[in-house]
C-alpha cells in the first residue's frame, strides 16, 4: 500500500511516496508524484489531473520504469502481511506504580479527577510497593531488563515511599539477575533541591509536566488555593534541567482548545532551555470547553506544519531540540510488538494502585471490568489481559491501510475504549492527527539527510 504526501518548506515543496508495509520513504519530483498516485488508484485532484495528462509519453515512461524498479526490489507497493499477530499474555516487563492518589495541583484537564481517580485520596505503602516489585519479577520470565514508573497523582508527595521500593528494587533485582530501571513523572511543584538530587541519581528518566507559555500554563493548571504557579514549577523544572546534564528526562505538556497555537508553547519550553519535549493533544469528551473537536482537526495540522518548520531551522542551531512526536527511525523502525500492537498495556505493562491492585495502564485503574489481580494474589482475571493480547493492527479495518498503522500499533485502547466503546474501536481525532505526525516526522528526517548531505 502507497502513501503519497507532500510538504512545503521555506517554499519549496517535498513530494513523498510512503510504502506502508515495508517502511521505505521516496521523495519524487512532482511528476512522478502525479503518476505514481495514477498508478496506484489513488485520488487526484481537478488540477493535478490536468497536470499529468500534460506529462509527455517519453517521461511517463521513464516515471513508470523507475516506478517498476522499485516494486521490483520490494520498496515500493510491498505485500501486507497474512495471519494474526497476537501479544504474549504471560509475561510483565514494566509496571506503572500509582504511588498515591492526591495531587498537589488541580489541572482543569485532569483524566483522574485531580489525581484521585475519582476515589479518596490513597497512598501506597512501602509494603505494596515492594509487592509490586516481587511481583515483576516473577512474572517477568527469562526477561532481565525490567521497569517500574512511579506514577500520580502527584509521586513527589509520597517521596518516601519511592526512596524505599527502589532501594528495595535494587536489592532484589541484584539477587534475581534483573536490572531494574525507574521513571518518575512529576508537576514539579514539590520539586526542591533535595528531591531533585534523589531523582538525578536514581531515576533513568524523569518526566516534568509543563504546558508551555505562562498563559497557557495558568489558564488551565493550578494550585489547590487556585494561585498562579507556573513561575515556581518553571524555576524547579530548569534546576532540574541544570542537574540533569546528559541524562535521561522529557518535558510532557498538553495542548488543548485553548491553545491551539501550540508551537508557541513548545518554542518558549525550548527557549527556557529543555530540549527534550513532548506536548500532546488532550483526548477529553466533546462536552467538555478544552476538548479538541472534529472541526478543529485541520487547524491543528496547519499548526504542526508550522511547528515543523520552526523544529527544523532551530535543530541547526544552539536551540536544538527533539520534539518526540517527530523523532522517527527510518533504519530500523519500531519493534514486531510494537509495530503490531501498540504499548503493550494489559500484557506486558500494567498499572498499580496505591492499594495494589492490577490494571491494564493508567487510564483504567478504578474500573471494575478491567481489573486484572493484585500484586499480592497474583493473577485473579486472566481473560482481561488476554482481550488486551488479541488487540493488533491487523485485526481492525481501520488501519488496514492507514499510513502510519506501523507506528502507533492501532491506537491507545483507552481513547479507543471511550470514543468508541470497544477496546479494538477507533478515536477518530487521534488517528488524524498521528498521521499528520508521521507525515511530517518522514519529511523531516529527509530534509535534515539532505542538509547533512549537502556540502557547506
Amino acid at each position: 500500500m502507497i502513501h503519497t504526501f507532500s510538504y512545503k518548506y521555506k517554499g519549496t515543496p517535498f513530494y513523498f511516496l510512503w510504502d506502508i508495509e515495508s517502511g521505505s520513504l521516496h521523495n519524487v519530483d512532482y511528476a512522478a508524484f502525479l503518476r505514481a498516485k495514477n498508478c496506484f488508484g489513488l485520488e487526484l485532484s481537478g488540477p493535478e489531473k490536468e497536470d499529468l495528462a500534460a506529462i509527455g509519453p517519453k517521461e511517463l515512461a521513464d516515471i513508470d520504469a523507475e516506478l517498476d524498479a522499485l516494486i521490483a526490489e520490494g520498496s515500493l507497493d510491498a505485500p501486507k502481511p497474512k495471519g494474526e499477530f497476537r501479544k504474549n499474555a504471560s509475561l510483565v516487563k514494566a509496571l506503572c506504580l500509582h504511588i498515591c492518589h492526591d495531587c498537589n495541583m488541580r489541572c482543569d484537564y485532569c483524566f483522574a479527577g485531580g489525581g484521585t481517580y475519582h476515589t479518596q485520596t490513597e497512598y501506597m505503602s512501602a509494603e505494596v510497593g515492594k509487592q509490586a516489585i516481587d511481583f515483576l519479577i516473577k512474572n517477568s520470565g527469562g526477561r532481565r531488563n525490567l521497569e517500574a514508573d512511579f506514577f500520580g497523582g502527584e509521586p513527589l508527595l509520597n517521596l518516601d515511599t519511592v526512596k524505599e521500593i527502589v532501594e528495595y528494587a535494587k536489592i532484589r533485582g541484584e539477587e534475581e539477575g534483573k536490572n531494574i530501571t525507574f521513571t518518575l513523572t512529576t508537576n514539579c511543584l514539590a520539586l526542591n533541591k533535595e528531591a531533585a538530587v534523589y531523582l538525578n541519581e536514581n531515576m533513568e528518566n524523569v518526566v516534568l509536566s509543563l504546558d508551555g507559555r505562562k498563559a497557557t500554563h495558568n489558564a488551565v493548571r493550578h494550585a489547590k488555593n487556585d494561585k498562579d504557579i507556573y513561575d515556581i514549577i518553571v524555576k524547579n523544572a530548569v534546576d532540574f534541567r541544570k542537574i540533569r546534564g546528559g541524562k535521561r528526562y522529557y518535558v510532557r505538556g498538553t495542548f488543548t482548545a485553548a491553545n491551539l497555537d501550540f508551537a508557541d508553547d513548545i518554542f518558549a519550553l525550548n527557549d527556557l532551555g529543555f530540549d527534550q519535549i513532548s506536548i500532546e493533544p488532550v483526548v477529553l469528551p466533546d462536552s467538555h470547553p478544552l476538548a479538541i473537536r472534529e472541526e478543529q482537526v485541520e487547524e491543528i495540522k496547519k499548526e504542526y506544519e508550522r511547528l515543523a518548520e520552526g523544529y527544523i531551522d532551530r535543530r541547526k542551531t544552539d536551540k536544538w531540540f527533539n520534539f518526540f512526536h517527530f523523532m522517527i527511525d527510518l533504519e530500523h523502525g519500531p519493534c514486531v510488538n510494537k509495530r503490531l500492537t501498540g504499548c503493550g498495556a494489559g500484557t506486558e505493562y500494567m498499572a498499580v494502585s496505591p492499594t495494589g491492585d492490577l490494571y491494564p495502564c493508567h487510564q483504567f485503574v478504578g474500573e471494575k471490568d478491567y481489573y486484572i489481580g493484585n500484586v499480592k494474589e497474583g493473577i485473579i482475571n486472566p481473560e482481561v489481559r488476554e482481550r488486551f493480547a488479541s488487540i493488533s493492527v491487523l485485526g481492525k479495518e481501520y488501519c488496514s491501510d492507514c499510513p502510519a498503522k506501523y507506528y502507533c500499533g492501532g491506537g491507545c485502547a483507552a481513547n479507543a475504549k471511550n470514543f468508541s466503546g470497544r477496546l479494538d474501536g477507533q478515536y477518530k481525532i487521534g488517528c488524524e492527527l498521528l498521521k499528520k505526525r508521521l507525515e511530517l516526522s518522514l519529511a523531516i528526517a529527509y530534509i535534515e539527510a539532505l542538509n547533512e548531505a549537502r556540502p557547506q
